[in-house]
């Protein structure tokens, strides 16, 4: 079902132990949202024998998250891009900048009303873009946006995965309600693997 809009965006921080592995901060609201292109690269390899393609692997390698978002404030820009905030509380970004990854929350309203909420688990931001313009005869806004590269995660889940991404559609069958109501109270983490086949997806009884 389409989605027709887009709200509640949230990052957080990411602490990583001697092994890389992950461990997330308390949510916290990056900006007002407008808008939000993912992206996404994939690794191929095809293994071509008797004169065909007798396997196909496709991996996620990497994607790109471009934010459109009404503002983006100091501690905010601090914390994504690692530009400095000095004493008289003005943002200093300089060349040798680099912000560490943050794990990204937002939601899409469906065109039923229900949301589909998402986690990217691991986003590397650069200096946001913003366009500036004189006043003309219209009034027309200026606001930012920033882009980042979205990375699997270092930590591996239950199943001995590295996720890059989490999402669930609220109402959907099989879905906890308690999911959906702490969604930005931590970073979603999996607990386990549900067999959808379709004799076992929630809903449907066996024919045997």
């Amino acid at each position: 079902m389409a989605t027709i809009g887009l709200d509640k965006l949230y990052y957080a921080s990411i602490t990583e132990d001697a092994n890389g592995e992950e461990t997330y901060g308390t949510p916290t609201v990056l900006a007002k949202a407008m808008t939000a292109e993912l992206s996404i690269e994939l690794n191929e390899a095809i293994l071509y024998a008797d004169d065909g393609a007798a396997e196909v692997v496709k991996e996620f390698k990497s994607g790109t998250l471009s934010l459109g978002v009404d503002d983006i404030g100091a501690e905010v820009a601090s914390a994504l891009t690692g530009a400095t905030i000095d004493t008289n509380g003005v943002v200093v970004s300089a060349s040798e900048d680099g912000g560490n990854p943050v794990a990204v929350g937002f939601r899409a309203k469906k065109s039923n009303g229900k949301y589909r909420y998402f986690w990217l688990y691991r986003v590397k931001f650069g200096v946001p873009a913003t366009n500036l313009q004189t006043k003309g005869d219209s009034i027309s806004f200026s606001t930012p946006t920033i882009e980042g590269t979205i990375l699997q995660r270092n930590k591996v889940d239950c199943n001995g995965k590295h996720p890059w991404k989490v999402e669930v559609t609220e109402g959907a069958s099989g879905v906890d309600d308690s999911v959906i109501e702490d969604w930005y109270e931590a970073v979603y983490e999996p607990v386990g693997t549900l067999n959808l086949s379709p004799v076992n997806f929630p809903g449907n009884a066996s024919t045997t």
